[in-house]
């Protein structure tokens, strides 16, 4: 198909080529659009049709965007954002810059105006920021057929009609019903004797992340979202659930490896802005670093005079610790992205992470200990691992293991608490603060039992 599509385009075929683009699927049109040069791209885009192009264009990668509404004459920007869902429409303002802006509200009626300026009120990380104002709301005195009628006339315009909601005449939510309901009803009956009564909605200052988590936790398409008063005044659907949820979990990645994130496709950012968003994470771990190298300043004579080999223990000891911790730390973060866990279950996650971290302790400093004295000594035959000193060395990677468990755990929960992203204090951070516990202990051991 893609060969065909070059083919056409190549020979500038567009009469045969537009029938062909057209059976596509948006996204696989938009993939498409993305790799073939910006005039080409251009062409295929005006000959598709309105709907097709409206939904391609909300499919395509920011840069492409503008680099397409600047190409757009008037009449035809004008054309693709009036056949778009009007939360894509504020997304699109959202993202572009502001001479774009300037020209998209430009080409906007005023009353599609007024509700993007509305929407583009709320907090960027709240639920109002990610509903749409098009959805199906039903009286409650309507009869079903009526309410077939007024989908006939609203559905080309709405995001979803498989869940329709009734509001009284103050707009406040009463209810909702489902497209199953409606067709299974008898035409005469009234949508208040079949309507759900027990709603699950959203408020406008509900964080997105929450919504989207509870959407599928329940497994809606839409939520309803009402304001203080209990209005409704829009609908979160599911195809903005995803991304919202896409858009967190890409974050908190990015915070887990000490990367600021960003909005932009790994081949599409430049290296200085990779450089950009890693030289912060990196020089804060390179002074948070320099607490490590005080401490092996610190012990460095009195474990060498003891034996060189413990100082030869110090990268195991440290590698093991920030494993540890960093395993502890992912699990917690996922199950707190997940609303698996609230800061209040702090203490049954220690009492967890702690069986977990003695048993582990004990199979590690066994391992090791067996490592040192049959590899390292026997095997190898490096001088100096005498069973007393290597039963330092494993008894202090037992108390590593448990430290960093419990650093591991707690940080992130703690980060939680005081309304901070779990992500950010994620593995580097725990890893150089374990390094730095798990170097105090194996040096207080050696010291106190050998020296």
């Amino acid at each position: 198909m893609k060969d065909r599509i070059l083919l056409l385009l190549e020979e500038r075929n567009f009469s045969a080529l537009k029938p062909v683009i057209s059976e596509m699927n948006e996204v696989d049109i938009a993939d498409f659009l993305e790799e073939i040069a910006p005039d080409d791209r251009l062409r295929v885009f005006r000959i598709l049709p309105k709907s097709l192009a409206a939904a391609t264009f909300v499919e395509l990668d920011r840069d492409t965007k503008e680099a397409l509404i600047r190409s757009l004459t008037d009449s035809e920007l004008k054309s693709v954002i009036d056949e778009m869902f009007l939360d894509d429409t504020v997304d699109l303002i959202e993202e572009m810059p502001a001479n774009v802006v300037k020209r998209l509200l430009k080409q906007s009626d005023k009353e599609t105006r007024n509700i993007i300026n509305e929407i583009l009120k709320y907090p960027k990380d709240s639920a109002g920021s990610i509903m749409t104002t098009e959805f199906i709301r039903f009286r409650e005195d309507m009869t079903v057929r009526e309410a077939f009628r007024k989908i006939r006339e609203l559905a080309i315009d709405s995001e979803t009609i498989y869940t329709c909601y009734v509001t009284d005449r103050s707009k406040r939510l009463l209810g909702y019903v489902t497209a199953k309901t409606l067709m299974l009803a008898g035409r005469e009956q009234t949508i208040g004797e079949i309507m759900d009564t027990n709603v699950i909605y959203a408020v406008t200052t509900d964080n997105r992340e929450t919504v989207a988590r509870r959407m599928t936790d329940y497994g809606f398409l839409a939520m309803p979202v009402v304001d203080g008063e209990a209005q409704l005044v829009g609908i979160v659907t599911v195809d903005d659930a995803i991304d919202v949820l896409t858009e967190e979990t890409t974050e908190d990645i990015a915070r887990m490896a000490a990367i600021a994130p960003s909005d932009k496709t790994y081949l599409k950012t430049s290296p200085l802005e990779l450089f950009k968003n890693r030289i912060p994470w990196l020089l804060i771990l390179l002074v948070s670093a320099t607490f490590t190298g005080l401490i092996i300043n610190a012990y460095e004579a009195r474990l060498t005079a003891i034996s060189a080999v413990l100082f030869a223990c110090v990268p195991m000891l440290m590698d093991t610790g920030g494993n540890c911790g960093s395993q502890a730390s992912v699990t917690v973060i996922r199950a707190l992205s997940l609303g698996e866990l609230e800061a209040k279950d702090i203490w049954r996650v220690l009492l967890k992470e702690i069986g977990a971290a003695m048993l582990l302790g004990v199979t590690l400093a066994a391992a090791c200990f067996l490592k040192l004295i049959l590899i390292d000594n026997l095997l190898f035959g490096f001088d100096g691992y005498t069973p007393m000193r290597c039963l330092v060395v494993s008894a202090a990677l037992f108390f590593t293991v448990v430290i960093a468990k419990i650093v591991g755990c707690s940080l992130p929960i703690l980060a939680k608490a005081v309304r901070l992203d779990p992500a950010v204090v994620a593995s580097p951070f725990i890893t150089t603060v374990v390094d730095a516990l798990s170097l105090i202990i194996y040096c207080s051991i050696a010291v106190a039992v050998l020296a």
